[in-house]
């Protein structure tokens, strides 16, 4: 097997090039899906945002039963089963936020997978038809089959997969948005902290994904191989003649030699990825509780109520 292309372990593509690649194939991919479920795609996306809302909603009613226990508890006794009631009620009040938040994933699961059964018929359908309309040449020529094997075996779940990762980005961004609303009200700087610390995990995060998207389709060709290597070697069509004329060392040989070389490539990648993902999720954790310490003090010298 030849040696990965540069793009797989030398300096990434420039992250605006990424990502304004990114938009467009988001772009086509949302065309696919909406062609196949408009509905699904609608209940997709305001799920998304109520399920992004729902947290800070959760953290800033949380704030208000800690205020309200505190002032229970110096009230007066006439005044204390009043407080107490209020205190009660805004319980019941995150209890509802969090059924409603647990519904909602449940409800966008479903969503997605219904879209995802009506996806992959409409565009295996389309994969087929237009293969119907090729000519022999086409079949015959290694570059474009590697095409179609990778249209039969990811067309119908990578569309659906981008745009739920596009929507996971805005989802995390509102959800993000309203923790540093929240936090704005005692620190601003604080608040662009925690956002600062998020960009250097995105940027990594980014580049590795690219990388592994690359390694997939640079071993389509061998991916291809070694399925149709494991196939004659495991398959009653070709056990005779396998055995006839003792081909079974030689393949199984060719199989393992090739399995091994992706299970390096995908090792490799997979050990840096993890490496630099802990590294990163280190320095937004310091900076989280740099803030968390700050948040404590000024709660101990009264700036802050403890909820």
């Amino acid at each position: 097997m030849s040696p990965p292309p540069p793009l797989v372990r030398s300096p990434d593509v420039p992250l605006r090039k990424r990502l304004r690649a990114s938009v467009v194939h988001s772009g086509r991919a949302l065309a696919l899906v909406w062609r196949s479920a408009p509905g699904g795609v609608v209940a997709l996306g305001a799920l998304t945002i109520v399920a992004a809302l729902l947290p800070p909603f959760v953290a800033y009613v949380g704030k208000l039963i800690i205020d309200a226990v505190m002032a229970a508890r110096a009230a007066t006794p006439a005044l204390r089963e009043v407080a107490v009631g209020h205190a009660v009620r805004l319980v019941l009040l995150e209890l509802g936020a969090v059924v409603a938040m647990a519904g909602i994933e449940r409800v966008l699961g479903l969503v997605r997978q219904v879209i995802g059964l009506r996806l992959g018929i409409d565009i295996n359908v389309r994969i087929l038809e237009k293969a119907q309309r090729l000519s022999l040449r086409h079949f015959e020529d290694p570059e474009f089959y590697d095409k179609l094997t990778r249209a039969r075996r990811e067309a119908s779940t990578r569309p659906l997969s981008l745009i739920q990762s596009n929507f996971q980005v805005v989802r995390n961004g509102l959800t993000l948005a309203g923790y540093i609303a929240l936090l704005v009200g005692f620190s601003g700087w604080m608040a662009l902290a925690l956002l600062a610390a998020t960009v250097p995990a995105f940027v990594t995060e980014t580049r590795f994904s690219g990388a592994a998207f690359r390694l997939r389709n640079w071993l389509s060709p061998d991916a291809r191989r070694l399925t149709y290597l494991e196939y004659v070697l495991a398959n009653d069509e070709h056990a005779k003649e396998v055995k006839l004329f003792g081909l079974g060392p030689v393949l199984l040989a060719r199989y393992r030699d090739m399995a091994e070389t992706f299970f390096a490539d995908d090792k490799r990648l997979a050990v840096r990825r993890t490496v630099w993902g802990y590294v990163l999720s280190l320095l937004s954790t310091g900076v989280f509780y740099a803030c968390y310490a700050l948040i404590v003090v000024a709660t101990v010298r009264g700036r802050l109520t403890l909820g």
